[in-house]
């Protein structure tokens, strides 16, 4: 899209020219017809350029960085008044993974942070709250990896019918990040919330561990299996993004549920023993107030005058 005071001028013309013949050269990355159209206050000129590629495979993103930084400053670029703004199927998803790239971190801190927290207020030891975070992480990962195996390497994509579209959709990993957190994060302070119980009674580790996993197995089973098949009914769907997000979704839910919560976590907790609910010095203000100890009842005397 190319914007200016009048498009029609000979400069901008002679411009849109020069950028037709441009493209027409590049035939390996770009190709005509070259299509302008002009609109009514003619202060803006659309011109339509087809690019190599299926629109988001490293062919499509090559032939896109060709055009922004040589083809468009060697031709339109040079007249002056001009802006040129690329868009289309490969300028926003190579748009949107770039500004995604530069956010990714800030989400990452604020997520990371923010289970940090409550999980230190709600559970007041700092060996929880990191280790919550290492297993959601791991649940994320391996959700990831399922979702590269299907759909970047084509294993089992046939199975659902979905289509190849170059690798996963930009915008379901941070999506999943997100989602799976708090999902993960519901039946996770569940089962911490048994075996702090158990803690607290004085049982060892291992019995308050068992205990706490034994109390909630149930119901954290019956939930995950209810948003597993909710989620695979999105695998089913005929978009390719729905049946990444059904894939991932399922995928990541039934191994956060089995894998991590039922093995990873009760034998980690374990491992850790009274390491579980340590909390620096420096943190005592948010340690739990002890109760006031009982004394015995003083019996009561009456006096006869």
């Amino acid at each position: 899209m190319i914007s200016a005071r009048d498009v029609t001028t000979p400069a901008v013309t002679s411009g849109v020219a020069a950028l037709g013949r441009a493209v027409l050269v590049r035939s390996g990355q770009m190709s005509g017809p070259v299509v302008e159209t002009v609109s009514s206050d003619r202060t803006v000129a659309l011109v339509t350029v087809s690019l190599a590629g299926s629109g988001t495979d490293p062919a499509s993103t090559a032939a896109l960085t060709a055009l922004r930084t040589q083809v468009i400053p060697d031709t339109i670029g040079r007249v002056a008044g001009t802006r040129t703004y690329v868009a289309g199927t490969t300028a926003g998803s190579v748009d949107f993974n770039q500004t995604m790239r530069q956010h990714l971190p800030l989400v990452f801190v604020f997520v990371l942070g923010l289970a940090f927290l409550l999980l230190l207020l709600a559970f007041r030891s700092v060996v929880i709250p990191l280790v919550t975070i290492v297993l959601n992480l791991l649940s994320v990962g391996a959700a990831y990896g399922v979702m590269v195996l299907v759909f970047q390497y084509g294993h089992l994509r046939s199975l659902i019918g979905a289509q190849d579209v170059g690798g996963v959709i930009d915008w379901i990993p941070l999506f999943l990040l997100v989602v799976l957190f708090g999902l993960s994060m519901d039946y996770h302070v569940l089962i911490l919330s048994r075996i702090r119980e158990g803690h607290d009674r004085g049982l060892p580790a291992s019995r308050a561990v068992a205990e706490g996993v034994t109390s909630t197995a149930g119901v954290i089973t019956s939930a995950a299996l209810v948003m597993v098949a909710v989620f695979a009914i999105f695998a089913t769907l005929s978009e390719v993004d729905f049946k990444q997000l059904g894939v991932a979704l399922a995928s990541a839910v039934l191994i956060d549920a089995t894998i991590v919560r039922i093995v990873l976590l009760p034998s980690v907790m374990k491992l850790l023993g009274r390491w579980n609910w340590y909390l620096p010095r420096w943190l005592g203000f948010l340690a739990r107030p002890q109760p006031a100890p009982a004394f015995p009842e003083v019996p009561k005397v009456e006096v006869n005058a």
